[in-house]
C-alpha cells in the first residue's frame, strides 16, 4: 500500500491486456494472401504483425486470421494488389475489452 492508503496496481504486459478482448471468428478469412506466386509480399509481416498472424516456413508465408487485431499495419506494408485485407463482416472480428 502507499503512503496515501491506495494499492499500488503492478501494469500489466501487453499479452496480458490481449487476453481480455473476444474474438467472433467469421468462417470467411478477411485475409487473403495467394499460396502460388508471393512475390512481391513483404516477409517483413512476420516480424511486424502485433499479434503474429503470419509466419515464414521455408519460403512461403502462412497466416493465421483468427487472432487478428484489425490494426490494417498488413494492409499498409503490402501494397500488393494480390493480398486481400478487409474488415470482417459487422459485428465479427475482434471486441476490445477495455479495463
Amino acid at each position: 500500500m502507499s503512503s496515501e492508503g491506495k494499492v499500488l496496481e503492478k501494469p500489466l504486459k501487453v499479452e496480458d491486456l490481449l487476453q481480455r478482448n473476444v474474438w467472433d471468428v467469421d468462417e470467411e478469412p478477411h485475409i487473403a494472401i495467394p499460396s502460388d506466386d508471393q512475390s512481391g509480399i513483404p516477409k517483413a509481416l512476420t516480424l511486424l504483425c502485433p499479434c503474429g498472424c503470419y509466419t515464414k516456413v521455408g519460403e512461403k508465408l502462412l497466416y493465421s486470421y483468427e487472432g487478428c487485431l484489425e490494426c490494417g499495419l498488413c494492409r499498409v506494408i503490402s501494397n500488393n494488389p494480390r493480398m486481400k485485407w478487409e474488415y470482417p463482416k459487422s459485428g465479427r472480428g475482434v471486441h476490445y475489452r477495455f479495463t
